[in-house]
C-alpha cells in the first residue's frame, strides 16, 4: 500500500477531540499513513505530528478574534509553507471556518484535495460562503441532519456522517424525573463554557441564580464543570465568593456529568447536544461583546441560538441571550422546568427526539472512508 500523507487542521478544543478520533480511524484503514497539521494534545496523543499548536487560538464572538490576529497569521504562514514544501495527499479541515476556508483556497491552488469535516454554520449566517466552499472543497462531511440537504441544493458534494458525539454514547439514559422528598436535593449542573471570557461572564450569574433558586426550592447540590482549557483556580475564585452554596467543582467529562444532574445551565455550544444525548433538560445562555452581539443580530438568520432548538426546529429549551442573561431570568427558567413534572417530562421527550436525529455512531469511521475515497483508497460512504 502506498505511503500516505494527510494534513489535518483543527483550531479549537472540540476540533482537536474529533480530529483525534478521526486519526485513529484513518490508521485502522491505512497501514502507511503520516498525519501532521495544527491541533492540540489529543491529536498529538493520537499520533499526529503537530507542526502548529492550536492551544489559545480559539475565541468566541466576532470582535474577540482581533486579539488573536497576530498568532493566527503566523499559524497560517507556517501551514502554507509546509503545504507548499511537502504537499499532502489530502487536507482535512475541521470546523474553524474563517481560518480553514482561507487555507482551503491556498490548498486548491496548489492542487491538494480538500475534505471539510464539521461545516461552518453558513445556514445560520453568511450563507454566501457556500460559493467559496464549492470552489475550494472537494467534499463536505457534515454532522447535522439538515446540512447535507443544504449543500446538495447548492451543488456541493456532502455526506451526513452523524454527530461524533454519538460515538461516546453507550446507551440511552434511563427515564428522568424531578427529585421528590425521598430523592434528596436537586442536582443542578453549571457549565459556563470552555473560554476564559465565557466563564468570567457567565459563572457569577449562574451562581447568583442558584442562590435565588434555593430560596424557592430549598437546598441544591451544584456541580460546576471546569473545562480542560480553563484554569481551575479561576473557577475556584469565583465559586469562593459564594461560600454558602453547596458546590463541587469537577473536571470530569461532560458526558459523565450530564447523567448526574436533573438540569443544567450551559453556555451555548456543542454542550447542548451532549445534554440531548442524555436527555438532560437545560437552560442555554449566550453572552459576547456588545459589538459582536450587534453584528450578530444583523447577520444571523436563524430563530434559535441553541443547537438543540435548531435541530428540533422549535424552542424546546429556554435560551437567554446577552442582556437577557440575568440571575433572575436564569432562576425563573430553571424553576419553570423543575417545578412542573409535565414540563420536565415534555422537555426530556423533546431532547430524546433531537438525540435520535443526530444519527448513529461511527462518524469518525465514515469520515475516514470518505478521506480514503478521495485519495483513491476505496469508495465513499
Amino acid at each position: 500500500m502506498k505511503n500516505r500523507s494527510i494534513a489535518i487542521v483543527a483550531g479549537e478544543a472540540s476540533g482537536d477531540l474529533h480530529a483525534s478520533h478521526l486519526i485513529q480511524a484513518l490508521h485502522q484503514r491505512l497501514e502507511n499513513c503520516h498525519v501532521w497539521g495544527m491541533g492540540g494534545r489529543k491529536m498529538r496523543t493520537a499520533g499526529a505530528d503537530i507542526v502548529e499548536d492550536a492551544d489559545r487560538l480559539s475565541v468566541v464572538g466576532i470582535t474577540e478574534v482581533f486579539a488573536k490576529v497576530p498568532r493566527l497569521f503566523k499559524a497560517m504562514a507556517r501551514l502554507k509553507d509546509r503545504l507548499k514544501a511537502t504537499p499532502p495527499d489530502l487536507l482535512i479541515l475541521i470546523d474553524f471556518p474563517d481560518f480553514n476556508l482561507h487555507l482551503a483556497k491556498f490548498a486548491k491552488r496548489a492542487g491538494i484535495r480538500v475534505l471539510y469535516y464539521i461545516s461552518p454554520q453558513i445556514w445560520a449566517w453568511r450563507a454566501g460562503r457556500v460559493k467559496k466552499i464549492k470552489q475550494r472543497v472537494d467534499h463536505m462531511a457534515v454532522i447535522l441532519p439538515f446540512e447535507q440537504v443544504f449543500y446538495e441544493r447548492h451543488g456541493v458534494p456532502a455526506t451526513f456522517v452523524g454527530h461524533p458525539l454519538m460515538d461516546g454514547v453507550a446507551a440511552p439514559s434511563p427515564e428522568r424525573h424531578i427529585p421528590g422528598p425521598a430523592d434528596g436535593p436537586l442536582v443542578l449542573g453549571l457549565l459556563p463554557g470552555s473560554r476564559d471570557r465565557e466563564v468570567r461572564s457567565l459563572l457569577p450569574l449562574m451562581l447568583q441564580a442558584g442562590r435565588l433558586l434555593e430560596q424557592k426550592l430549598g437546598p441544591i447540590h451544584f456541580r460546576v464543570s471546569c473545562a480542560p482549557s480553563i484554569d481551575p483556580a479561576m473557577i475556584q475564585a469565583i465559586v469562593g465568593q459564594m461560600p454558602e452554596l453547596d458546590v463541587i467543582i469537577t473536571t470530569e467529562p461532560v458526558a459523565a456529568l450530564m447523567p448526574q444532574c436533573q438540569l443544567v445551565v450551559v453556555a451555548s455550544g456543542t454542550v447542548t447536544l451532549e445534554g440531548a444525548l442524555y436527555t438532560t433538560p437545560m437552560v442555554i445562555t449566550y453572552v459576547v461583546s456588545p459589538i459582536s452581539y450587534w453584528l450578530g443580530r444583523a447577520l444571523i438568520k436563524v430563530d434559535h441560538i441553541g443547537l438543540v432548538n435548531l435541530i428540533a426546529q422549535d424552542r424546546i429549551v429556554p435560551e437567554l441571550v446577552q442582556h437577557e442573561v440575568t440571575p433572575n431570568a436564569i432562576a425563573d427558567a430553571v424553576h419553570h422546568i423543575v417545578s412542573d413534572p409535565q414540563v420536565y417530562a415534555t422537555t426530556c421527550q423533546a431532547l430524546a427526539v433531537v438525540r435520535d436525529r443526530l444519527g448513529r455512531s461511527g462518524a469518525s469511521q465514515k469520515v475516514a472512508q470518505i478521506a480514503c475515497a478521495l485519495m483513491g483508497e476505496g469508495h465513499a460512504v
